[in-house]
């Protein structure tokens, strides 16, 4: 099990890093939102967890452990694999998702792209119990766009990670343009851009 890269990151995708261990560049999936964190050539500190299939090997990245956890602990429920995970990583991040178990609110679960309510619930189900004794508490991490276009960027390329078309990704991030005018918090933007599509069902 690989349980974190320290290295130098050299790419940086909407939902990638690449980091360099001593000259071995790992590429890591990740969350728009733990890319956004890392800047390139600098070094960076991800806690990752790898997933093993009969044709494939990948390797998910997170900033902090609890988002890890939780990661891992999504992926327990029936029906979940780690590209929903990584979903629900993204749009509610670890306090979230443990907020949503716990308060047993499969309506917030559900803001996640492709879970309905009725798989929501079912994963309140078979999680609750577990996510009690994860007893994770996930830090805010703030990351600000180094120019006025990167949020724009990052979001819409976070979207298309996720499943979303680009012309979605675009119409999206006008709608949240306002907001980006006093936001600088990418993670707050990517989750009001998928709340869009909520108002939209």
């Amino acid at each position: 099990m690989i349980a974190h890269l320290h290295g130098t990151v050299t790419a940086a995708g909407g939902t990638h890093v690449v980091v360099d261990l001593g000259g071995l560049g790992v590429r890591a999936e990740c969350t728009p939102e733990t890319s956004a964190a890392v800047r390139l050539g600098e070094r960076a500190e991800l806690h990752t967890s790898l997933v093993v299939r009969e044709d494939s090997l990948t390797l998910y990245a997170f900033s902090n452990p609890d988002e890890r956890d939780c990661f891992e602990l999504a992926q327990s429920a029936s029906g979940v694999g780690p590209r929903i995970a990584q979903a629900m990583m993204a749009v509610l991040g670890a306090d979230g998702f443990v907020e949503a178990i716990a308060g047993e609110d499969p309506k917030r679960l559900a803001q996640t792209p492709g879970i309905g309510s009725k798989t929501a619930q079912k994963i309140i189900l078979e999680l609750k119990d577990k996510v009690h004794a994860l007893g994770a508490v996930r830090d805010d991490i703030s990351t600000s766009p180094s120019d006025a276009g990167a949020w724009r960027r990052q979001v819409a390329e976070g979207l298309e990670g996720l499943g979303w078309s680009a012309k979605d990704a675009e119409s999206a991030c006008d709608a949240i343009a306002p907001m980006a005018e006093d936001e600088t918090d990418v993670a707050v933007l990517m989750r009001a851009a998928l709340q869009t599509f909520a108002k939209k069902r």
